[in-house]
């Protein structure tokens, strides 16, 4: 199986996508409604997910592929190994001229990511995973923080996740950050700058899959909000929240929240 050539072929994908994205970003793309609540796309999104597309799938034929800005069929269910990218993740972000947004690249096999590339070009930020090989920022390796303690634990969430009603006996007392991006808020775990994160809204795949890995090789474990570990290339491609944390603190966030009836 040619995880390690997978690896070098997503690093050098997320590379050429900054190289395309970094020329519209500041510069008034062109903005659609997707509808639905899916939010904006750009031309910038549509470029890259096209190059990255006609690449990955030029190199290997034989995966499947699921992307955000590709419309999805079920072909993919029938394959060993699947793409899953999210092309601009933080497309919002993008579009508002900030700097926090990333490609998002990971190859699944069997419904486990085993090589993973977060990239964010205008940081020159580039997070790489290989399973059972670790994680890396710029080729240093990653380790998550040891923090177990949920009050005073740095979360990445959005703010809305930390009212009463979405956790048993109140909500702890949280550090809040925010990052526009899922992959880079997993990354950010990953590094251990922040102790944990946090979504409690329908996750996708694309999202989530290769940040999924990056913070497993860093020590996280990585959850929907019941606990569950993640299963990839899904008929519905979406989690119900994410969790990602060190196996203590991610546990005690989980077994925090209120459990849906």
């Amino acid at each position: 199986m040619p995880v390690l050539n997978d690896l070098d072929l997503l690093i050098k994908a997320a590379q050429a996508a900054g190289e395309i994205a970094r020329p519209f970003w500041r510069k008034h793309p062109k903005i659609w409604d997707k509808g639905d609540g899916a939010g904006p796309v750009t031309e910038a999104d549509l470029a890259v997910d096209k190059m990255l597309h006609d690449t990955l799938l030029t190199a290997r034929p034989s995966y499947g592929w699921l992307s955000e800005e590709t419309t999805d069929t079920d072909t993919r269910l029938s394959k060993e190994h699947v793409f899953i990218v999210d092309p601009i993740d933080g497309t919002r972000s993008f579009i508002e001229g900030d700097h926090n947004w990333a490609h998002s690249l990971a190859v699944v096999e069997n419904g486990e990511v085993v090589a993973a590339v977060v990239y964010l070009p205008m940081r020159k930020r580039l997070f790489a995973a290989q399973k059972g090989l670790g994680a890396t920022l710029n080729g240093a390796p990653l380790k998550t923080s040891t923090m177990q303690e949920l009050d005073g634990a740095r979360l990445l969430t959005a703010r809305h996740n930390l009212v009463p009603q979405f956790w048993q006996n109140g909500c702890p007392d949280f550090v809040q950050k925010f990052r526009p991006s899922l992959a880079y808020r997993m990354s950010l775990v990953a590094e251990g700058r922040f102790d944990a994160m946090l979504s409690l809204r329908n996750t996708w795949e694309w999202d989530v899959a290769a940040g999924t890995l990056i913070a497993n090789e860093a020590g996280a474990q990585v959850t929907d909000r019941n606990g569950d570990a993640p299963v990839f290339n899904q008929s519905t491609p979406a989690f119900d929240g994410f969790i990602a944390a060190n196996p203590v603190l991610a546990s005690s966030i989980a077994a925090r929240l209120m459990r849906k009836t």
